[in-house]
């Protein structure tokens, strides 16, 4: 209890806000029949609901393990809840309006709310940005813990900044004269065949995939420097923190490779689920040089009885 009380209490106090409005959602989404975009309206406050929970939960723990600079990581996280719950009530205030609330020109009342929302992200990010800063600087005895969240919140914050890809006009929009100015896919419209729970394009490119992956590094991580310690006591070579450390830092590595292919894809206006014959050309020659590298750091073991061990046999 002690430990859950050193979390940083507005972020907490944030993500059960979140599952309040996640449970409002899913009754929304069996109550309410309408549709915007191609999919069920309370779709969206739903997903963003659940994400903001696994992302304010996360920051609130890190912030704990705070050894300085612990005054400015309180205020960090507090813009941080405060900027997401701005922009989850723009949400979800459109679509009991039953308006789209990203990219959405269509009345000044409804530009307003949008560029609201783009504030609030650039100062979540910026909030984020300086939390980065702060653990980078902290003094973690663990270096494979370190090193989870460190690369876990860098990879979140490169995540967090394909949103400002989603705001660029798409193809036959204008900025001043278009309703709609911005979209998630890439080479198609917004709204089209999707995959199921995730509503990502399959007939074109999606920027939320990229999106999610990355942000999501913030826990996964994390949860795998976890698993590798509860492992530890099963696992003799676990139990060495410069094997953990190694461990972390080749999922990391990896994770990030799979953010920069779902990135690439995504820009190309590639589905996640038809990949070309360049996507896994570099999946190959990805997996290749890992492999390769792997290789030549495992020491090589001898090949052939040494002269002793044959003439004791003989």
């Amino acid at each position: 209890m002690s430990l859950w009380r050193s979390w940083h209490r507005p972020l907490v106090l944030f993500s059960a806000s979140m599952a309040v409005v996640a449970v409002i959602s899913a009754v929304g989404l069996v109550v309410d029949d309408r549709m915007l975009v191609g999919a069920p309206i309370w779709a969206k406050p739903l997903k963003f609901a659940l994400s903001f929970i696994a992302y304010g939960l996360s920051l609130a723990w890190l912030l704990s393990l705070l050894d300085r600079d612990r005054r400015a990581g309180w205020w960090a996280g507090t813009v941080v809840a405060a900027t997401s719950a701005v922009e989850m009530l723009i949400i979800t205030g459109q679509v009991v309006r039953g308006k789209r609330s990203h990219f959405n020109h269509q009345t000044p009342f409804d530009e307003t709310l949008f560029n609201a929302m783009a504030i609030t992200v650039v100062i979540l990010w910026l909030a984020t940005v300086a939390i980065a800063v702060l653990l980078l600087r902290a003094r973690i005895t663990d270096r494979a813990a370190a090193w989870a969240m460190r690369c876990g919140i860098a990879i979140a914050l490169a995540g967090a900044a394909i949103a400002f890809l989603m705001t660029q006009p798409a193809a036959g929009q204008r900025r001043g004269e278009s309703p709609v100015v911005g979209a998630h896919s890439v080479g198609v419209p917004d709204g089209g065949p999707s995959m199921p729970l995730t509503g990502w394009s399959t007939t074109g490119g999606d920027l939320r995939i990229p999106h999610f992956v990355g942000m999501h590094a913030l826990q996964l991580l994390p949860l795998l420097l976890m698993a590798l310690t509860a492992l530890a006591p099963r696992v003799a070579r676990l139990a060495d923190d410069r094997v953990r450390l190694r461990l972390v830092l080749v999922g990391s590595a990896a994770y990030a490779a799979l953010f920069a292919l779902v990135t690439w894809q995504a820009v190309r206006g590639q589905p996640l689920i038809h990949p070309d014959g360049a996507t896994l050309t570099a999946l190959i020659a990805g997996a290749t040089a890992a492999g390769t590298r792997a290789a030549l750091r495992t020491p090589a073991g001898p090949t052939t009885p040494s002269t002793t061990e044959f003439e004791v046999t003989a």
